[in-house]
């Protein structure tokens, strides 16, 4: 008795591995192992797609995390509209936690930074001009949080 194994892959055949016996008998594991219907179709043995099925499930758990990995918004990690928008201290930590390597910084509200903040600075209100121009209502609205937030960096 000849020693048989079958082994369907993904691209449609059925690959034989036979210690002993010829072509007969591997044409009749053949047909006898796997319908040929599941060869034309490609379709894979149902111990591999459930396999597969719990691989896939396992990928897309990572989808679910909130996008960007955004500190949850609450009064520790962002400011009120009132007391000028952004996120606090705790805020940025909780960010730089969940992102490994971010550069994220808090607002540059001292008068007369470094050159270095100072810059930063300048880059942001020119940045947050572009959204007044953008929004016309947060810009005519002197309590909307693009207001606020260009009043606390002193723009």
């Amino acid at each position: 008795m000849a020693k048989l194994g079958c082994q369907i892959r993904g691209t449609g055949k059925a690959v034989m591995k036979a210690s002993f016996g010829g072509v007969a008998a591997i044409t009749d594991a053949i047909a006898t192992a796997v319908p040929a219907s599941q060869l034309k179709a490609g379709v894979k043995s149902t111990a591999t797609s459930q396999a597969e099925k719990k691989e896939t499930e396992k990928q897309d758990q990572p989808a679910q995390m909130k996008k960007g990995g955004m500190p949850p918004r609450n009064k520790k990690n962002f400011r009120s509209t009132k007391s000028g928008a952004g996120m606090t201290q705790a805020g940025v930590e909780a960010y730089r936690r969940k992102n490994p390597g971010s550069k994220l910084k808090t607002a540059v509200t001292e008068d007369k930074p470094g050159p270095k903040r100072a810059a930063r600075r300048r880059s942001y209100c020119a940045r947050s001009a572009g959204q007044m121009k953008m929004f016309p209502k947060a810009a005519k609205d002197p309590n909307s949080r693009l207001r606020q937030a260009r009043k606390r960096w002193k723009c």
